[in-house]
């Protein structure tokens, strides 16, 4: 009888090495190859669970490399060390790859089949997270498993602290909305960059 190998290559790496959506990225206007960005660790105590790359985090291959992630880093209050530090954060979108563009130029949203094939996995490897960030309603519906406007989900924040914190996209389209709804930077940020600096401290 022939025992199977285990498969020793590690996670992030498996997911790296995906072409699930080869074809798929193919038939888009960027007609681009697949780059899933996996940038998590076991050990992890933060999640931040966002949609998927964009065009510049699909070049540099470092996620919210761009004036999202310069927004979201504010509203967590980490600094950019703190941020892209394996061994406390996972970083973790619903689709590890660019989705590509539609013919407006707009971004396509995440292929659904990226977190069928890979997010239970990547879940139950991360198994020390003290806090999760849902950025965005396809992160919202996957992990709260709701269907609501992304405006009443984060309004709700406080039925799901301090362990998780529901919160809009950070992109500079948001800016409108957030100006029409001061309560996000009033009441949710303190209470959130408060419980990101004591999971980030151990506490």
């Amino acid at each position: 009888m022939t025992t199977a190998k285990p498969d020793l290559t590690s996670l992030p790496d498996r997911i790296r090495a995906c072409r699930l959506c080869a074809d798929r990225f193919a038939a888009t206007q960027t007609a681009h190859a697949p780059r899933p960005v996996a940038w998590f660790r076991t050990g992890a105590r933060l999640l931040i669970a966002g949609q998927a790359p964009g065009m510049r985090v699909h070049k540099s291959g470092k996620p919210f490399d761009d004036p999202s992630g310069t927004r979201l880093r504010d509203w967590l209050g980490m600094t950019e060390a703190e941020f892209y530090d394996m061994s406390r954060v996972a970083i973790v979108p619903m689709a590890f790859c660019f989705p590509g563009y539609d013919a407006r130029g707009s971004d396509l949203p995440p292929p659904p089949i990226c977190a069928r094939h890979w997010h239970a996995e990547v879940m139950s490897a991360l198994r020390d997270i003290r806090l999760t960030v849902l950025v965005g309603g396809h992160a919202h519906r996957w992990h709260l498993g709701t269907r609501a406007p992304v405006t009443d989900t984060v309004a709700g924040w406080r039925d799901h602290a301090p362990g998780l914190f529901p919160l809009p996209h950070p992109s500079w389209r948001n800016t409108a909305w957030l100006k029409r709804n001061p309560w996000f930077e009033t009441d949710l940020l303190p209470p959130l960059r408060a419980r990101v600096r004591k999971v980030l401290d151990g506490d």
